[in-house]
């Protein structure tokens, strides 16, 4: 696998349509890893972008959430507590006790737990939403295909902000 200069895995410019997915996933992925890459647990912490309280290190575990309401409550179908507590249930709550460390740990065990629920599923088998989240979609059900391109979306988006924040914290820029 080719991979960018920093390690980014680089999706392959031709294959079939869930390597593309996943691939571009995974791309996504290590870019927010590498975002709070070489940073100190103070620098994790900051939110450098008023008025906004986001922090790199609330993204992670803000997307540690976000892996798990997709692939094992919605997709698969599980009953699973918020990762980081009820009290936290969209993860950017941070805890003065938990460093990048552990939440990526959690983090990447989403992931994986997700790529496990996901392996033998075709991109059109469908998972079934809330009422809530149906009502804004006009449906109770969301295939795979769907929930994977709505990952590399909200990667993406969360990124864009990672990107800023880093920025403001080390004038570190780049994609």
């Amino acid at each position: 696998m080719e991979t960018t200069p920093d390690g980014r895995p680089v999706p392959p410019p031709h294959a079939d349509e869930r390597t593309m997915l996943e691939a571009w996933l995974d791309f996504h992925r290590a870019t927010l890893a590498l975002k709070c890459s070489g940073l100190s647990d103070d620098q994790l912490r900051l939110a450098p972008a008023s008025p906004s309280p986001m922090t790199l290190l609330g993204l992670v575990q803000h997307m540690a959430e976000v892996e798990r309401n997709w692939f094992q409550r919605i997709f698969a179908g599980l009953q699973r507590p918020p990762v980081f507590g009820q009290h936290n249930i969209d993860g950017f709550a941070l805890q003065p006790d938990r460093g990048l460390d552990e939440a990526t740990a959690l983090w990447r065990a989403e992931i994986v737990r997700g790529r496990e629920l996901t392996a033998d599923a075709s991109l059109d088998d469908s998972g079934h939403l809330s009422g809530h989240e149906a009502s804004r979609l006009g449906d109770r059900g969301v295939s795979l295909r769907w929930i994977l391109v709505h990952m590399i979306e909200e990667y993406a988006r969360h990124n864009g902000h990672a990107d800023l924040i880093r920025e403001q914290l080390d004038g570190v820029t780049g994609t």
